[in-house]
């Protein structure tokens, strides 16, 4: 398996509360894996791993394994703000900065030190590309991001996300505040960036789970009943606690 990221035997404690119990799980390179499962059963706890952002919560304790390209992220070894650029995270509720459309695809680039204006436009031009704003944008780059519509600020969102070049794109519930228009341009998007990153994705909608990924895990108090394609997840689950929540019996 061509396995970007894989997952072993992964517990997070808040305190004494156990949120994720030994959990197992690849992530394959250029696909799309999706996290599916009730409010409150780890989904976002387990993206947030990937990226390390629950060590920003105080009392999390973890132990496992998060491996990435064989390297566990967690050894004393990795150096945190490089790892947030290589695997990037993509929020609930659209969250651009209160700056203009450049300012924000620019943020990052120019925090990492780059100085070059013609290499900060470029990479501006391409990322908005990326994200499919720059048809829309290129003449209002000027513009204050905080005005743009609630689908284009995610979409800034994920282009600031691609200027400083990941390799894994994580979302985090990303239509959840969308109508289903937008919800529709964001899903064809990240069909679009597969081709070139890796995607892990929370959702509590199981029908965008099947439009848009190729692998789902099944979670339900902390720990991952059942990883497997997206398909025969949705049509012939192994477990009946996956069936009783895809048929709406649980969840």
């Amino acid at each position: 398996m061509n396995n970007k990221i894989e997952i072993k035997k992964l517990n997070l404690h808040y305190g004494k509360f156990h949120a994720l119990k030994s959990v197992d799980m690849p992530v394959r390179k250029n696909s799309i894996t999706a996290l599916i499962g009730p409010s409150g059963c780890g989904k976002s706890t387990l993206l947030r791993c990937l990226n390390r952002m629950n060590d920003l919560i105080a009392g999390v304790r973890i132990d496992g394994q998060v491996l990435l390209d064989g390297i566990d992220i967690y050894s004393h070894s990795v150096e945190v703000p490089e790892l947030r650029k290589r695997v990037g995270m993509v929020f609930q509720r659209p969250n651009p900065f209160p700056l203009s459309v450049y300012d924000n695809v620019a943020y990052g680039l120019k925090v990492a030190g780059m100085r070059d204006g013609s290499r900060i436009s470029e990479t501006v031009e391409r990322s908005l590309k990326g994200a499919w704003l720059w048809e829309n944008l290129k003449d209002r780059l000027d513009k204050p991001a905080l005005e743009l519509p609630l689908d284009q600020q995610q979409r800034l969102c994920i282009a600031r996300l691609l200027a400083v070049e990941p390799e894994v794109i994580l979302m985090d519930e990303p239509c959840s505040a969308l109508d289903p228009i937008a919800t529709m341009k964001v899903e064809e998007l990240m069909l679009e960036l597969r081709q070139r990153y890796t995607i892990a994705i929370v959702t509590h909608n199981m029908q965008q789970a099947a439009r848009v990924s190729e692998y789902s895990g099944y979670m339900l108090l902390g720990e991952m009943v059942e990883l497997g394609q997206t398909a025969a997840i949705f049509t012939n689950p192994s477990d009946a606690r996956t069936q009783d929540y895809i048929t709406g019996r649980y969840g």
